[in-house]
């Protein structure tokens, strides 16, 4: 039995950070066997309560490595603590957005990374209008990464191969990044919150079943939520693994899209595995959610090529520019703002700016 569930039914729901447990009648609370329960988590101001959380380990597991401690507030990208505004169990969008903070991946005509460039080579465009750049780093910083991973069961074959791989991209990661794991198939589970202990992290990738139908859109809002709802740091990524399409989600691709658009939301990479059920339809899918936050989407021909795809992700990863601005417009209206960056430098052809392509501001009740 898992530890946390994502689920949406019309039975008994508790529900916290859009990330849900079962209940069958009773609270789910048992710890499953030889796995340690870091996933209970005290609730912050934008969580949605779910009873008292159960009991877990001491923060610290390994010596340099952590996971979470649970009494601590989350906090805004700014630093503060952010406490939420809930209306009656729903969490409530602020009209104004004082700072959208974008990560952007240059690259030249050859597709290589530009990862050099000065503030003045950059111009930031939201509805047609010039912003003023308010802050700019092009430092290597901390990253939160969700990693979600079809489940179902005709990735049987490939999970092995499939899990050396993102093991890999977090060894390839700053020590400080914080890694969950959910695996997805009809139903999804956060089998880890958020640590930097890689042997939590292998636990996690090894929680399988394999089997059922694919809710990727539910996965993929679950999983931004929970990103958005316990976030401490200001830089969010989530990497989509899969081999199908979706077959059984409630939320649709547009809603999905939209909820990655959130102000200073994650930024989206999936791998699509050939060899399973996706089609066309399942390829523009994923290819529309990353191009929405910047991100990419990958399709390697084979299980030996998928670890390259994730090396090539890490160093992505690290090698971003982030850039915010205050919308010049400071009370624009709820609804979507469609977001350009452009990048001109002395001794480089065209560049390519790989940033979010909009922005959802306004009121948003879940």
């Amino acid at each position: 039995m898992r530890s946390v569930m994502i689920c949406r039914c019309g039975l008994v729901v508790a529900i916290l950070s859009g990330l849900v447990a079962p209940v069958m009648g009773q609270q789910q609370s048992a710890t499953p066997p030889g796995q340690t329960d870091s996933a209970a988590r005290q609730p912050s101001g934008n969580d949605m309560p779910m009873g008292p959380p159960r009991s877990s380990p001491p923060p610290q597991t390994t010596q340099g490595q952590t996971t979470r401690d649970q009494t601590t507030p989350a906090k805004s990208a700014s630093g503060a603590q952010d406490t939420g505004n809930v209306d009656q169990g729903s969490f409530v969008f602020k009209k104004q957005v004082e700072e959208v903070v974008l990560h952007a991946t240059v690259v030249d005509d050859d597709q290589r990374l530009v990862a050099h460039l000065d503030r003045s080579a950059f111009s930031v465009f939201e509805d047609g209008r010039p912003q003023t750049i308010t802050s700019f780093r092009r430092e290597d910083v901390p990253v939160e990464i969700g990693v979600v991973i079809d489940n179902s069961g005709s990735m049987r074959d490939k999970r092995e191969k499939v899990n050396e791989a993102v093991l890999n991209l977090i060894r390839a990661s700053n020590p400080s990044d914080e890694v969950f794991v959910v695996n997805f198939s009809a139903k999804s589970y956060l089998d880890q919150d958020f640590t930097s202990d890689i042997h939590l992290l292998e636990r996690a990738l090894h929680q399988t079943t394999m089997q059922g139908s694919t809710a990727l859109y539910d996965a993929v809002v679950a999983s931004a939520r929970h990103l958005e709802s316990n976030s401490r740091l200001e830089k969010k990524v989530l990497l989509l693994i899969t081999d199908g399409q979706d077959n059984m989600s409630e939320e649709t691709l547009q809603e999905a899209t939209r909820e990655l658009q959130r102000p200073n939301g994650p930024v989206l990479y999936a791998i699509g595995l050939t060899g399973g059920e996706m089609q066309a339809q399942g390829r523009d899918a994923l290819e529309e959610l990353a191009r929405a936050t910047g991100g990419a989407a990958f399709f390697p021909a084979g299980l030996d090529q998928v670890e390259d795809v994730t090396r090539s992700l890490a160093h992505d990863i690290r090698n971003q520019y982030i850039i915010a601005y205050r919308p010049q417009d400071a009370d624009m209206g709820a609804g979507y703002h469609p977001i350009q960056v452009e990048a001109r430098e002395a001794g480089f052809g065209k560049l390519t700016v790989r940033t979010r392509s909009g922005v959802y501001t306004g009121e948003s009740v879940r």
